[in-house]
């Protein structure tokens, strides 16, 4: 198989994209890599060619670009060049630790969207305390949804969690303000009626946001809008509740103390929290699996996202949520 990366793409580029390629093509024999980026800012960092290809350019997608303006006006960027190779059957799969939004559009434009999925989703994995994590989706993909799209967004993270997280029959929950069936707005509780009477996943009800930590559901499904919002929010929580954890062990000799003495099991802890480690977002409902990277990976956080990448070719995930689809298990043919 082979994988197109974004070499440019993140705050790290290319130094620990390209560390992340040596790590994955050390494990993974069957992996072949195509490089898409400043050759020779590759090569500073590439330690071993085998099963690497480099495709030279010297365009790529700033951070701050408008995200389908770019992918327009820039074909030759390091992301749109990676798209392609997999619209072209060059790649299988593309990952990037690019813009966020450009990623997205070049995924929905050059990729394609899968024929029956009406909005594509991003799905990043989250962990959780017993450190087992959970898949939620859509974390800003669509900023406005329907009920239907939130029904299809239980579909493919039903058949990931299974497919690539191995979990047998995963359970899906719709994010809500209570776990009673008569809760919510109009679009949670239209949701809830379709999922509650599909039969293509296990769905397990409404889960409050104070529960998302607690491995009350393997998917977790909401809107683009309010998922990004719990996103930023459970990173501004953990950000701040180490910050405060460290004051509080530096602010006296005794607590110091106490401080060498935990060390180790406070960063097993942070660690534990880093979803990082399970990859990166998925963007679920395009025609070949694309992977947003965290923007500030080192190089075991693409390693891992080479790894997920793997995985949803192994396990033919876009191959079958087409037949899921194909089927009409959530109702008819197409939504």
């Amino acid at each position: 198989m082979k994988i197109a990366i974004d070499a440019m793409g993140g705050d790290n580029a290319p130094k620990e994209i390209v560390l992340g390629v040596m790590e994955a093509a050390k494990q993974f024999k069957d992996v072949e890599f195509i490089l898409f980026g400043k050759e020779e800012a590759i090569l500073e960092h590439l330690t071993d060619k085998t099963r690497v290809t480099i495709v030279h350019t010297d365009e790529k997608i700033e951070s701050d670009d408008e995200p389908v303006r770019a992918v327009k006006r820039k074909k030759n960027a390091s992301m749109v060049l990676a798209a392609t190779a997999v619209k072209d059957g060059e790649a299988d799969a593309c990952i990037s630790a690019g813009n966020t939004g450009a990623l997205m559009s070049t995924g929905l434009f050059v990729i394609g969207r899968i024929k029956g999925i009406e909005r594509p989703a991003l799905a990043p994995t989250l962990p959780t305390i017993s450190g087992k994590g959970f898949v939620m989706l859509d974390l800003g993909a669509n900023s406005d949804a329907k009920a239907e799209h939130l029904l299809q967004f239980g579909l493919m993270g039903s058949i990931y969690a299974e497919k690539v997280r191995k979990i047998d029959r995963p359970r899906i929950g719709l994010l809500n303000i209570g776990t009673e069936e008569t809760k919510g707005n109009e679009l949670t509780k239209k949701a809830f009626e379709l999922m509650k009477e599909q039969t293509a996943y296990h769905f397990v009800g409404n889960i409050e946001s104070r529960d998302l930590l607690m491995d009350v559901a393997d998917v977790v499904v909401t809107d683009g809008f309010t998922g990004n919002m719990v996103l930023k929010s459970l990173e501004g929580t953990g950000a701040a509740f180490f910050s405060m954890l460290k004051m509080s062990l530096m602010n006296s000799f005794k607590n110091k103390l106490a401080a060498g003495v935990l060390k180790k099991d406070l960063l097993a802890l942070r660690a534990k929290m880093d979803y990082s480690e399970y990859g990166g977002a998925c963007l679920f409902g395009v025609q070949a699996p694309v992977i947003k990277a965290h923007g500030s990976s080192n190089a075991h956080g693409i390693f891992t996202t080479i790894r997920q990448a793997r995985d949803m070719i192994q396990k033919q995930m876009v191959e079958t949520i087409k037949s899921e689809i194909d089927q009409g298990k959530l109702g008819g043919e197409t939504i």
